[in-house]
């Protein structure tokens, strides 16, 4: 990538601060990031054999395991580190300390997080940053992620980012994007983490990310959930982590924002920014429906790298210091947003979240722009001058209100026999309760949901094609078969619970396509026997009455033979009562 001659002034002020800031005590402990002057990266050979020195070297600090292998037979490493001695979550659960999970690498080619992480551990450790930090709580560090993506290395992976000089790739060896997975759970890696997460249950999960975007001066963006939704009394402490880690990076000289800096219009600053909640295929927008802290950091992509790993390593370092002063407080709200989740049957419950229509005008430190159109690609194309900052006054939305919200059944779902295996399976993997079946149970009083619209995608996304439903929950009697799941909502993950399973939840599993054959029509009459049966029940005043008051007020109808037929069809024996019925069911009581 060519560098403006700003840039390179800054990266070279860059490199005469950072080897003073890293320090370092043992070129063992140090990674090819820190000994190039943060210019390059590390395979990831590097990580595993960091991995086993920080254990050698720190032996009442440090354990290094494995907690994952990738699909193309990577140990996937994780630093347990803490002071106190508590190095499995027994332990850390005996002793009361909160556990906060950090993360690099999702994207590998986005890989400030491994060469930060492993400078602020050491300082950690070594007492010359957040002193005592490690005393009060355990950090579990996962340098990479995508471990297969990282070792996709080369030049130009991110043509839009500034540094290191080589990196990894995106996605993985199956060419997943993780950070849209921790619902759907397809990926081996993501299968592995969301076990470690269940063991650990971390207070907080740190997702350590580079931001693709336009030219502007802010450095960093810091999101946290729950803060806009969520449990409501724990959207305090999210707030307060979010806060209090912008405040130390402002005092650190950074430009911090508490929003994603993408313009509403791509490539368009004058359209300003809308913030939003994410759904929970990403990592901050999943955590608060375990009634735990998601965090989302986004350094900008046009700093230079030494840049980006300085800022990387104090936001490190502001967690442990907040995690240290307030994660007694923080794992006490956490708890007490347990207790109210297990209540929620009954309740309304926001599947998702969207920014009202009101805006306010903000200062925001971009440069001098013009827009002309592009003699390459013929489009208007904006061209930034950073010789020349300039304060941009910018529209934002970011008054969030929930979007779809739904009552939550005052006893839980029932999954039919015919899905209870991998519908388990799934359950599992996210650490939800729930029992078999032992019995059948004739004639239950459920809720069903039957479609009047199933909408397919036009394309594949992440391997599937995806759904979106239009309908509602109604009455009914029907037969449950022995086998069947009942998956309570008196649980502390019920806001998980009806993500999954709640068909107009975003990411829930239907969304996701994995009914889909319930929504696709399989049994159905020729026309030439449709229109006989169509004269056969026009002999009936009543169908002949409603048929042609449809033809009178539905002119689309009226024009479709197709759909006139189906009229017809649909009052006949034949007609699949299965057809869009969403085949969970919803309960009012328990099921014996």
């Amino acid at each position: 990538m060519t560098r403006s001659p700003l840039a390179v002034a800054t990266l070279a002020a860059l490199l005469t601060t950072l080897p003073a800031l890293a320090a370092p005590t043992s070129s063992a402990l140090t990674t090819v990031s820190e000994r190039s002057g943060f210019v390059k990266t590390g395979r990831y050979d590097e990580v595993i054999a960091l991995c086993a020195e920080f254990a050698r070297r720190y032996p009442d600090a440090v354990r290094c395991s494995d907690f994952g292998t990738t699909p193309e037979g990577r140990p996937m490493k994780v630093l347990v580190v803490s002071k106190a001695g508590a190095f499995t979550p027994e332990a850390a659960k005996a002793k009361g300390l909160p556990v906060m999970l950090i993360q690099g690498g999702i994207h590998a080619g986005e890989i400030d997080g491994k060469d930060a992480g492993f400078l602020a551990l050491r300082q950690a450790l070594d007492g010359e940053a957040a002193p005592g930090a490690l005393d009060k709580q355990v950090l579990l560090f996962v340098p990479v992620f995508n471990v297969d993506g990282h070792e996709r290395f080369a030049r130009w992976n991110r043509p839009n980012q500034r540094g290191p000089e080589e990196m990894g790739w995106r996605t993985t060896a199956q060419n997943y994007n993780l950070n849209r997975d921790y619902v759907k759970a397809d990926t081996a890696e993501m299968q592995a983490m969301l076990k470690l997460v269940d063991a650990w249950d971390p207070l907080a999960y740190v997702d350590l990310h580079v931001t693709d975007g336009a030219k502007f001066e802010h450095d960093v963006s810091i999101q946290v959930e729950p803060v806009n939704s969520g449990d409501e009394a724990l959207r305090a402490a999210g707030t307060d982590l979010r806060d209090g880690v912008i405040e130390q990076l402002a005092a650190e000289g950074s430009l911090p924002l508490s929003f994603y800096p993408s313009f509403v219009k791509s490539d368009e600053p004058d359209s300003g920014f809308e913030d939003g909640v994410p759904t929970p295929r990403f990592s901050h927008g999943y955590f608060q429906l375990r009634n735990r802290l998601g965090m989302l950091v986004e350094t900008h992509s046009w700093r230079e790298y030494p840049h980006r790993v300085k800022v990387t390593r104090n936001i490190i370092v502001a967690l442990l210091d907040l995690v240290a002063s307030n994660g007694a407080q923080w794992q006490q709200q956490t708890t007490e947003a347990d207790k109210r989740a297990a209540a929620l049957g009954g309740q309304p419950v926001a599947l998702d979240y969207k920014a009202t229509d009101k805006s306010r005008t903000i200062d925001f430190r971009g440069y001098a722009y013009t827009r002309t159109p592009s003699e390459v690609s013929g489009a208007l194309m904006t061209r930034y001058d950073e010789t020349k900052p300039e304060i941009w006054k910018l529209p934002i939305r970011d008054q969030i209100v929930p979007d779809h919200v739904v009552t939550a059944p005052r006893g839980g779902y029932l999954v039919p026999a015919a899905h209870a295996g991998w519908v388990a399976a799934k359950l599992d993997q996210h650490g939800i309760s729930y029992r078999r079946l032992a019995a059948a149970q004739s004639k239950a009083k459920v809720e069903a949901f039957r479609a009047d619209k199933a909408s397919f995608g036009a394309q594949s996304v992440e391997g599937h094609q995806r759904l979106t439903l239009s309908g509602q929950w109604q009455a009914e009697t029907q037969d449950v078969a022995a086998g069947a799941l009942f998956v309570p909502i008196a649980q502390p993950e019920a806001r998980l619970v009806m993500a999954l399973l709640e068909p107009q939840a975003p990411d829930a599993l239907v969304a996701w396509g994995e009914f889909n054959n319930h929504f696709e029509r399989k049994e159905y009459m020729e026309d030439y026997v449709a229109e006989d049966v169509a004269r056969q029940m026009l002999k009936d005043p009543k169908v002949k009455a409603e048929f042609e008051q449809r033809l009178k007020d539905d002119a689309a109808f009226a024009a479709d033979p197709q759909a006139r037929l189906e009229f017809f069809a649909r009052r006949h024996s034949s007609w699949d009562s299965r057809y869009r019925l969403y085949p969970v069911l919803r309960t009012d009581g328990t099921p014996r």
